[in-house]
């Protein structure tokens, strides 16, 4: 297995759809072990699928990587000693090693057709035995070779699995062993030439001297494979080393199934429309079978950085929370300053996620705002409903909002309540002040008192502190809504 040289670790998805937040747990390790050990990190795009790939996803993957803040020493866009690091332009070199493996023996062609290999299968299960590749290719004569290709028959490459059990250290699980008889001989090329994940995955990192590899729980059983692949390879002078192989638990999503990338809520894009910090993600991500303490949930990047241990990974599955994910964001938004919280908001202060006309918004306006709101929203899309009463001509329309505050008196109640804030200083505290008044001649609390009143100037129940929002809205704008709503109530 991998020995004290640096590390090196590689992060390689498939540019097929929109990244997935199982992808972005597998990453985070990845970039996290190896700005932990000082070490590389290798960006490399698995893009061999023709019918799946597409250039759109593949740029959506780089803008991802940047958007989470992952920086890769080499890959796309900065190259490095192991060019190019796509798939896709690299078949020449598998082709390479196809044939070594087939000259030395490691490898074999294989004429069996898929209704032969599932005949077999079924005869195989019914016997109550493993239903792998039973080997039948493994010996063929000139002669039947001759035949088969007189028949017309394709032939795919397999790799031939030694005869003897693999046993390795997982990093997360332990030792682990598989017995030859469960690791069956496996194709590395298709019939019309294209090499598999199976064969360009381990060459790949054999050529790009890859020391750790740091993947998701549904590749394990292919490990014993690869370790038998990297052996072949390091005796053909392909690889140095096998390397050290862990195992990250799988996320579980609803109904105690793992969360698949059809999944809603495993979409990237989604938590990056909602206005999720990177910051916030990463940290509740990293808590998906990882622990920074017994007693801290929430922690900076560089903290977890600082702290990552392999040791600490758990294997068993990681059920996925929205509510802790966003409870954790909402942290981080509060950990911001000031500016750093204007600046990530300003976004959705405009076109298309806001609802008022871009001249309607005030600078003056939302930097005054934002200290109250920052201590308010989960995601930072949360903001436009949260401050639209600044910037639009009329307060929403919530006919929810307006049914629970509007009660029998209302109508009364806010006639004293304009009376008095019309009178008052114009500051969040004698506007209190002027609603506490209006209520007690009212017979009312401040919680009822104050619930038509922010209802008539903001059109919702909820929202940021009312006396503090009153003052930065403007006496004016605020008794013209209050007429507003007593001309709703008495019409």
């Amino acid at each position: 297995m991998a020995s004290a040289t640096p590390v090196r670790v590689r992060f390689c998805p498939s540019p097929t759809g929109n990244p997935h937040v199982g992808l972005v747990r597998t990453a985070l390790f990845n970039w996290a072990f190896a700005r932990h050990h000082g070490g590389t990190l290798v960006f490399r795009i698995e893009d061999t699928d023709a019918a799946r790939d597409s250039e759109e996803s593949y740029e959506q993957l780089l803008d991802s990587m940047r958007w989470l803040g992952f920086d890769w020493d080499e890959g796309p866009e900065i190259g490095g000693p192991h060019a190019p690091y796509r798939q896709s332009q690299r078949m020449d070199v598998y082709q390479d090693v196809a044939r070594k493996l087939l000259e030395a023996g490691h490898a074999y062609h294989c004429y069996c057709t898929a209704a032969e290999l599932e005949e077999r299968r079924d005869a195989a299960r019914a016997a109550g035995k493993p239903s792998g590749y039973d080997g039948k290719c493994r010996v063929v004569s000139p002669e039947q070779r001759a035949a088969y290709e007189a028949e017309g028959r394709a032939s795919i490459v397999r790799f031939r699995m030694p005869d003897e059990t693999i046993t390795f250290t997982d990093l997360v699980r332990g030792e682990l062993t598989f017995t030859p008889e469960n690791v069956p001989d496996y194709g590395i090329v298709r019939a019309n030439g294209a090499p598999l994940y199976t064969l360009v995955n381990p060459v790949d990192d054999a050529l790009m001297e890859i020391t750790h590899v740091l993947r998701g729980e549904d590749l394990l059983s292919s490990t014993p494979r690869q370790i038998a692949l990297y052996k072949a390879l390091i005796e053909l002078g392909v690889a140095k080393e096998i390397p050290a192989f862990g195992h990250l638990p799988y996320v579980m999503g609803e109904g105690n199934k793992k969360l698949s990338k059809r999944d809603p809520q495993a979409s990237l894009n989604l938590y990056r429309e909602r206005g999720f910090l990177p910051e916030g993600l990463l940290n509740y991500l990293s808590l998906l079978g990882w622990s920074f303490s017994a007693d801290q949930d929430v922690f900076t990047i560089p903290e977890m950085v600082a702290k990552f241990d392999l040791a600490d990974v758990n294997a068993n599955p990681a059920r996925f929370d929205l509510k802790k994910a966003e409870s954790i964001n909402a942290d981080h938004i509060r950990l911001l300053d000031a500016k750093a919280f204007a600046d990530a908001c300003a976004p959705w202060l405009r076109a298309p996620h806001a609802n008022w006309a871009p001249e309607a918004f005030d600078q003056a306006a939302w930097e005054a705002i934002a200290p109250y709101a920052q201590t308010r929203v989960t995601v930072l899309s949360d903001i436009t409903a949260n401050v639209d009463f600044l910037f639009l001509d009329e307060p929403v329309e919530d006919e929810a909002s307006w049914a629970k505050a509007m009660k029998e008196g209302s109508d009364a109640l806010l006639r004293t309540a304009r009376a008095k804030l019309a009178a008052a200083d114009w500051n969040a505290d004698a506007i209190k002040a002027a609603v506490v008044e209006a209520g007690e001649e009212h017979g009312l609390k401040l919680g009822k008192a104050q619930a038509p009143v922010r209802v008539a100037v903001t059109g919702r129940t909820v929202g940021l502190p009312l006396f503090e929002s009153l003052e930065i809205l403007g006496r004016e704008r605020t008794l013209a809504r209050v007429d507003a709503a007593l001309a709703k109530l008495t019409a």
